[in-house]
């Protein structure tokens, strides 16, 4: 990847970790049908963040360096949302995210050579 694309990538990335973390500490309520869509969105919202981490560092390779810190922010996430009166920790959202970066790392052989 040129390196106006790696900047891209990685000005992406800020801007996917921060609307992440604006709807992970916002105060919506769920029904429980939306409790499964909430998983999805887990799924596909740590599938688009491993895919921009490992874009916006393409010479490293998609190893634990890259996917760990993103576990790490899940986590985190539901540090927080463990504070919040209107959040919840859920350990089902944190598997959810692991999920997504799975999801991705089988994914990149799909990719083509790097």
């Amino acid at each position: 990847m040129t390196r106006p694309g790696t900047t891209a990538c990685r000005l992406l990335l800020v801007l996917a970790l921060i609307t992440i973390t604006c709807f992970a500490t916002a105060d919506l309520s769920h029904t429980a049908a939306e409790a499964v869509n909430d998983k999805l969105a887990h799924v596909l919202s740590f599938f688009v963040l491993a895919l921009l981490a490992d874009l916006s560092f393409p010479k490293r390779g998609f190893d634990w360096v890259v996917w760990a810190p993103l576990i790490l922010y899940g986590l985190a996430i539901e540090v927080v949302q463990d504070q919040l009166p209107y959040r919840t920790f859920s350990l089902l959202d944190l598997a959810a995210d692991a999920a997504g970066i799975f999801a991705y790392g089988l994914f990149i052989p799909f990719l083509g050579p790097r």
